[in-house]
């Protein structure tokens, strides 16, 4: 019997409660991926920018054109390439981690998530074509798209209260809450 036939027979009672406690893991669990959405999308154009800057303008567009006539399971391989080449740089931050250097190990662990995310996410739009040829490479993009919007549906609503919440204490709005305040504590007080 899956998990979704266990819930199922569970007395709706129980089911409520099984989703509010699952709510705050699945919000969680949204947030770092959007996260991670956000530091993709925000470190490729930097990178691009860095690239560009490079004056080796004839390597650029040979790597371009070499990328371009690569068959899709080699353009893979091209991918994956800064996840292999900083992957010791990682174990350096744990290794440095085990060996209680925490701001060392934060600050490197921090520098080759931000590398690899803006070399993978500016290689990625280099590859995405050849990628997106293999059948499964499209199935998993089209299921992160999915994620991303079902993180977006998760998350957005509680973003807007929170962003309503600030508003009530905003410098314009101050006095209406301080005097909300006042006739709440004389409610309060006067049972």
């Amino acid at each position: 019997m899956s998990a979704d036939a266990a819930s199922e027979t569970w007395p709706p009672a129980w089911r409520r409660i099984a989703r509010r406690l699952f709510r705050p893991f699945l919000v969680l669990l949204a947030l770092l991926f959007l996260f991670e959405a956000w530091l993709w999308s925000h470190l490729a154009p930097i990178v691009a920018f860095i690239v560009a800057r490079i004056p080796l303008r004839e390597i650029k567009a040979r790597l371009a054109g070499w990328i371009e006539h690569l068959p899709p399971y080699a353009t893979l391989l091209v991918f994956l390439i800064p996840i292999v080449v900083l992957f010791p740089l990682k174990l350096i931050g744990l290794w440095m981690l085990a060996h209680g250097s925490w701001l060392g190990a934060m600050t490197t662990l921090a520098a080759a998530k931000v590398i690899s995310t803006g070399i993978t996410a500016f290689i990625f739009d280099l590859t995405r074509d050849k990628l997106l040829q293999l059948a499964w490479f499209r199935r998993l993009y089209e299921l992160v798209l999915r994620l991303l919007a079902k993180a977006h549906a998760l998350v957005d609503p509680i973003k807007r209260r929170i962003k309503l919440w600030f508003r009530m204490f905003s410098p314009k709005r101050a006095n209406r809450t301080i005097r909300l305040m006042l006739r709440i504590r004389r409610r309060m007080h006067a049972t």
